[in-house]
């Protein structure tokens, strides 16, 4: 992340807080009337977006590449998207942000597979040593989830197959319990049931 990024969170920042505050008006005329001037000006940007990407998009193989790396740069894919003009579909996000990961999760002697995609909602697998673990896994299903929100915000929820959920841990541990120092006891374990 640099400079740049963080101008951008920061600038995205304000403007949530300055719609919240629009929010908290009680005149719902003003209310409608922001509302209507911040739909007005993303409708007016995206359709200047919108010539702009199609003529790079004429230009050949070079307007190809910098659609490229328009889509590979953060900022500029979250504006790609928000407009419904991103040069990938979302199979080819999904796809790509799963690749990333795929060297992390084979350090864990797992993988994940693409099962499919209904709608907005990803479908996966967990493959491999990984989806026995918890902790593992639930580290890994973060990983993964993270990226797929990263390059495909537009999903809304992921759906995965082999995660263990960590479980009740009180019912694996013995539980240790103090005795009066009168009774000398001291230290004495319980099996949990």
């Amino acid at each position: 992340m640099n400079a740049t990024d963080n101008d951008f969170r920061s600038r995205i920042g304000r403007i949530e807080a300055l719609i919240d505050e629009i929010e908290r008006f009680a005149d719902p005329v003003v209310q409608g009337q922001a509302r209507e001037i911040v739909q007005a000006l993303l409708e007016f940007h995206g359709a200047a977006l919108a010539n702009l990407v199609g003529q790079i998009a004429v230009a050949g193989p070079p307007g190809r590449a910098i659609l490229e790396q328009a889509a590979e740069d953060e900022l500029t894919s979250s504006l790609l998207l928000l407009h419904g003009l991103h040069p990938h579909d979302l199979e080819t996000r999904v796809a790509q942000a799963l690749d990333q990961v795929r060297p992390q999760l084979h350090t864990h002697g797992g993988d994940v597979e693409l099962l499919g995609i209904d709608g907005d909602v990803v479908r996966l697998r967990m493959q491999g040593s990984c989806h026995g673990c918890p902790s593992s896994a639930a580290t890994l299903r973060q990983t993964i989830e993270t990226a797929i929100f990263g390059a495909a915000p537009d999903v809304a929820s992921i759906e995965v197959e082999g995660v263990v959920e960590p479980a009740n841990l009180s019912s694996l541990l013995p539980i240790v319990t103090l005795e009066p120092a009168l009774a000398g006891g001291g230290v004495r374990r319980v099996n949990a049931p």
